[in-house]
């Protein structure tokens, strides 16, 4: 008889342990709190266009690259991949200079070189650390400071914010950031990069395919609010629906500290435990800006990423502009918590004519940013849609709305890089809070917590 397993959450890592685990022959049931699947890979629909929450580009899906053999194995390749501009994927624009990233290792060391002649030995450093990040001996950057190895490595300024300025899809931290992350989220977009012609809902819909075709199943509105340990093993998913769910295995992918929350009682899972997990520090949110257009001539099949001066990168003071369709863009910037920590005790749709107002005018604001690249683009706004830290916390149980999960720390790395492993030994987490965040981070970290289970 096949083993029972229940994954809380169904976001990337939920869905992808799901089609690992399901072709092995276990069943699987995924357990979801919202009324749709995909956790940030979800995409929504408004006034006949799609709009994506989360994915925004992916990187090193090549053949040969660190995520092509394992998305074919989940089925993913055969997705609308768009390959980014390999002469300029992502552009940089620092003080009104540009530096476009191109693609290949070694052309990235060649044009930056060209660009920054007296760095090109700090050059060959950096691009050594990259084609490291690939192997199984990278943790050793895990208790290296980012910010640290850069001004070690290299003597001007600029060419860090440069080399830093594509890293939005990170939380960037000069006390805490490890290079060992620093190094995973950059280097598969190096190898290549690229976007999905499509709505997220394609590939959260693949991956849901084929959990179903073997054998397992999805439900949403199925929020689960309690675990029951019985005798130092988990056996029950309660949800709040009034349905008890059974398993020999029990996968969560929502936020560690969320996890432990639902285990009521327990003989197995200490008090220090808890603290541990409650009191790690979450990273910051994002405000996104999503913007309908009335003409394609903004179009660009690269990112541009924006910054007034070079400290501005490290300081979150930037912008990515991201075309998502050749009408569509979207403007998106770090938030902190704080920023809308007024209205933390609202619910959707609920938050008040300031919360509006506070949106509107972000929006304009970011906008007015965009434009300095795309001279006009306000004329050519027919809709806008934004998303808070806020937006976040409500539709992915996200606490502080945060948007890369725990907040990893190269000083304290044994305790902020999580193991799929907790004190009860039927119990995996998974997800981007564990070690490294984002598509190839998540990705990767299913495959650590189906490991534990395919023997």
């Amino acid at each position: 008889m096949a083993k029972e397993v229940i994954i809380i959450g169904s976001g990337l890592g939920a869905l992808e342990c799901g089609v690992l685990l399901s072709r092995e022959g276990f069943h699987v049931r995924i357990l979801e709190r919202q009324h749709q699947p995909g956790g940030c890979m979800q995409s929504y629909r408004r006034n006949g266009m799609d709009y994506d929450t989360g994915l925004h580009y992916v990187g090193g899906i090549g053949e040969g690259q660190v995520l092509h053999d394992i998305f074919k194995q989940l089925g993913l390749l055969s997705l609308p991949w768009q390959h980014l501009d390999p002469n300029g994927f992502d552009r940089i624009t620092i003080g009104g200079e540009t530096f476009p990233f191109v693609e290949g290792y070694d052309n990235f060391l060649r044009t930056m070189s060209e660009r920054f002649p007296s760095q090109k030995a700090g050059l060959q450093k950096y691009i050594d650390v990259l084609r490291d990040s690939d192997t199984d001996t990278s943790m050793h950057y895990a208790d290296v400071n980012a910010w640290q190895w850069l001004n070690e490595t290299f003597s001007d300024p600029l060419l860090i914010a440069v080399l830093s300025g594509t890293s939005l899809k990170m939380e960037l931290n000069r006390e805490t950031l490890p290079l060992f992350n620093f190094a995973h989220g950059n280097a598969s977009f190096i190898q290549s990069s690229w976007r999905l012609n499509a709505p997220g809902n394609v590939l959260v819909n693949q991956l849901i395919k084929q959990i179903e075709d073997n054998g397992g199943e999805v439900l949403c509105n199925s929020e689960v609010t309690e675990l029951v340990e019985r005798d130092g093993m988990l056996c029950t998913a309660v949800c709040k629906n009034g349905e008890r769910y059974d398993a020999d295995i029990f996968i969560s992918d929502i936020h560690p500290s969320l996890t432990i929350s639902l285990i009521k009682e327990s003989r197995v899972v200490k008090g220090i435990y808890r603290r541990r997990m409650t009191s790690l520090e979450n990273t910051f949110g994002i405000f996104t800006c999503s913007l309908r257009l009335d003409t394609e001539q903004f179009y660009a099949n690269h990112n541009k990423f924006l910054y007034s001066t070079p400290s501005d990168v490290w300081d979150r003071n930037g912008i990515l502009i991201s075309f998502a369709q050749p009408n569509q863009i979207d403007i998106l910037t770090p938030m902190l918590w704080s920023e809308v920590a007024q209205w933390h005790d609202t619910t959707l749709g609920h938050r008040g004519d300031d919360y509006k107002a506070f949106k509107a005018a972000k929006a304009q604001e970011l906008i007015a940013r965009a434009e300095i690249l795309l001279p006009g683009l306000r004329d050519a706004v027919k809709e806008i849609y934004c998303s808070s830290p806020l937006t976040w916390r409500d539709y992915n149980n996200a606490p502080e709305g945060n948007a890369y999960g725990i907040r990893k720390d190269f000083s304290n790395h044994l305790m902020t890089i999580l193991t799929p492993r907790t004190p009860l030994p039927n119990l995996l987490l998974t997800g981007q809070s564990l070690m490294i965040h984002g598509i190839h981070g998540t990705t990767m970290t299913a495959y650590f917590t189906c490991r534990e289970i395919i023997k």
